[in-house]
């Protein structure tokens, strides 16, 4: 069994940053692309930022410049940091990653969200 576990959420300021976490865990063979989304209240869920098991990255227009996605290969681990955070980064913000299992399935995960709330 594959799980995603997501910390760092949290209330910040506008102008503030906050860091996320997620850690995978369980019976994992490889993992590739992984990746954060978000959703506002009445909103669709949408890509954030995205990393290849390589290393190759990319942004929400939204957010270039301001957050970075970055993975521990080793600690199987996605972070995501946000910086000069704005009212309208508040979300909830879900880990994803596509895994392929030790018995071969490929799947994709998601964790469980984090609430990033940015307000004064």
């Amino acid at each position: 069994q594959v799980q995603l576990v997501e910390s760092g959420g949290g209330l910040v300021q506008p102008g503030g940053s906050l860091r996320l976490s997620c850690a995978a865990s369980g019976s994992i063979s490889v993992i590739y692309t992984m990746a954060w989304y978000r959703q506002a209240p009445g909103k669709q869920r949408e890509l954030v930022a995205a990393i290849t098991s390589g290393g190759s990255t990319n942004y929400a227009d939204s957010v270039k410049g301001r957050f970075t996605i970055s993975r521990d290969n080793a600690k199987m681990t996605v972070y995501l940091q946000m910086n000069s955070l704005k009212p309208e980064d508040t979300a909830v913000y879900y880990c994803n990653a596509n895994i392929r299992d030790l018995s071969g399935w490929y799947n994709t995960y998601w964790g469980q969200g984090t609430q990033v709330t940015v307000s004064s």
